[in-house]
């Protein structure tokens, strides 16, 4: 029996539900349709948000999807086929992309292959040869197909890779006042190398690092190392939150050394076990590198207006005045630039730079050879 009274009691607010929301439909039309009592914009502000937005939007709908719009937001997608623009993103999706963007330097590549007997004997190419590169370059699908890949999670704007723009864009740092150039450091203390030592962070990437602000001083190039940990949590790896803490860190040392023009991010890249990136420059194994650019900009959500960077063309310009001199020194060396989906590290400040420097295939020893050559590269377009 109470069963039975139950089902009854269900039933009747089943439709008294029904009859709730048709009297509210009911009134919302008459309201609009009469506009006597209100205007027609109040009762849309007032009993059709929905219907408002649209209408707002200047999107030609039927009066019904429109309501259907506000009543349910999935009929809405499905109807459209439309992605929400990212500003109005839940935070949910915002915490996936940050967190996919955390493990991203441990991807495998599909474009890698198992590299084997490269060699590099000819070092510093004639001006005339660097010109003729550049002027092929200005071949749009020669210079994407040559100096660019592009990941699959991401699209790349109609000119956003303009040769003539990137060229035009200074690189120089200014010589004319005192203090530290340039900042290296590195979101992911942690990775390193086929012979690391365990606790030696000289034979991390942290070690690189470190060795590469030697040999740029040595230069003439006034460069801090930052020897920062952001991957660990409780003395564990962690790197959901190491692209935010780094950016606590970076911008702290930026704000008390003002003088600071160029940050570089060094990474070691993630590959299949089977790859090894080396090649031979002067008779010694060499790890190859690669320079790293976020887009903030995914297929699937367009611009992520929440990474904002206003550096991105800058970014672009540097990594490709980078990548043009170690084909005029090292023709080779350099892997083509990767473009991804995200921000990275690369908003901080117009010259920066992610490097993935070798991967955990590498030797010590070949990464150390690797950053030989950077330093020299970094001079060429710095200076």
């Amino acid at each position: 029996m109470y069963t039975y009274i139950g089902v009854i009691g269900l039933k009747r607010r089943i439709l008294n539900t029904g009859i709730g929301m048709l009297s509210v439909f009911l009134v919302c039309y008459i309201l609009y349709q009469g506009g006597n009592m209100f205007s027609k914009g109040f009762a849309e502000e007032l009993f059709l948000p929905g219907l408002s937005y649209v209408t707002r939007q200047g999107t030609e709908k039927s009066w019904t999807t429109s309501y259907m719009t506000w009543i349910s937001p999935l009929y809405a997608y499905m109807n459209d086929h439309t992605i929400m623009p990212a500003d109005v993103e839940d935070k949910l999706t915002y915490e996936m992309i940050l967190a996919q963007q955390a493990k991203d330097e441990e991807r495998m590549s599909e474009d890698l292959q198992e590299i084997k007997g490269d060699s590099v004997e000819t070092v510093g190419q004639t001006v005339a040869g660097k010109d003729a590169l550049l002027a092929k370059l200005q071949d749009y699908n020669y210079l994407l197909s040559q100096f660019y890949t592009v990941d699959s999670t991401t699209t790349v704007a109609q000119g956003q890779l303009n040769v003539d723009d990137f060229m035009s864009r200074d690189m120089h740092i200014d010589r004319t006042k005192d203090g530290p150039k340039v900042l290296i450091f590195h979101t992911h203390s942690q990775e390193a190398f086929a012979d690391s030592t365990g606790g030696d962070d000289s034979t991390s990437i942290v070690g690189m690092g470190r060795y590469l602000a030697e040999l740029l001083n040595a230069k003439g190039i006034q460069t801090l190392h930052h020897d920062g940990v952001y991957d660990l949590i409780d003395g564990k790896l962690d790197r959901s939150k190491a692209y935010e803490m780094a950016e606590k860190g970076v911008t702290k040392i930026l704000n008390q050394n003002p003088s600071i023009e160029v940050v570089i991010d060094l990474h070691r890249d993630g590959v299949p076990e089977t790859t090894h990136l080396v090649t031979t420059v002067d008779g010694k194994q060499t790890a190859k590198f690669m320079f790293f650019n976020g887009l903030s900009r995914t297929k699937t959500n367009g611009d992520i207006a929440y990474l904002k960077n206003p550096y991105i063309q800058d970014n672009l310009a540097f990594s490709f005045q980078m990548q043009l001199q170690t084909e005029s020194m090292y023709p080779g060396l350099a892997r083509r630039i990767y473009l991804k989906g995200y921000r990275y590290s690369l908003h901080m400040m117009p010259k920066s730079l992610l490097i993935e420097a070798g991967a955990q295939t590498n030797t010590v020893e070949e990464v150390k050879n690797s950053m030989d050559l950077l330093a020299n590269i970094l001079c060429e377009v710095l200076l």
